[in-house]
């Protein structure tokens, strides 16, 4: 009995309601989310530089941000940043799509 080998949940879905697999389906996700971190001082800094340089420079920046589940990348040109709302809006080169991050869920900032 100890070679036993348990199938988890599997057994059990052909008695379950879809309903009831469609909440362990979101559960299981909630377990991957990744939280955001906090940023130091001199990172946000670094990242605050990096951002105006490329406004000013017209230059491209791969922006790494927390998008409330996990981390998302962009590569954008920096439009405007707005300090009173914390705002960083900027176009994708590529596709013309407008994107606005808050400034506190940016992580990380390279320009390419």
């Amino acid at each position: 009995m100890a070679n036993m080998k348990d199938r988890g949940t599997i057994k059990w879905t052909s008695i379950m309601m879809p309903e009831h697999i469609e909440m362990l389906k979101e559960v299981w996700k909630e377990d991957e989310r990744i939280e955001k971190p906090v940023i130091d001082e001199q990172q946000m800094e670094e990242n605050s530089f990096a951002l105006q340089r490329s406004m000013a420079n017209d230059l491209t920046v791969k922006v790494k941000y927390h998008n409330g589940f996990n981390f998302s990348y962009a590569s954008i040109k920096v439009i405007d940043m707005n300090p009173s709302t914390k705002k960083v809006r900027g176009t994708d080169p590529k596709s013309k799509e407008v994107l606005t991050l808050l400034f506190e869920d940016i992580s990380e900032v390279t320009i390419l």
